[in-house]
């Protein structure tokens, strides 16, 4: 680990990745618009730091999500659209 004066976040590196590993691991970072570091992060934080969260605070959630967008009605058109913009 490497700790500087002006951030005191450690530096890890990787090293020996297998060729398919880190060319998956680029993949899936553009799929999901972050870079590597980022992807890397998100994911070794979600296998080793899940966050449980309850069923009613997806449910508040999600309620809140339908009531902000109750006055937008979306076509099947516009859906599939969205859904493929910027895919393969």
């Amino acid at each position: 680990m490497v700790f500087t004066a002006a951030r005191l976040m450690p530096t890890l590196t990787l090293k020996n990745i297998p060729e398919k590993l880190y060319l998956r691991l680029k993949e899936v970072a553009k799929s999901h618009r972050r870079s590597l570091n980022s992807e890397i992060l998100y994911l070794v934080e979600q296998s080793l730091m899940p966050h449980k969260v309850e069923l009613a605070e997806k449910i508040a959630a999600a309620r809140k999500i339908r009531e902000n967008n109750a006055s937008y009605l979306l076509t099947d058109e516009e859906i599939n659209t969205a859904k493929n913009l910027d895919r393969p």
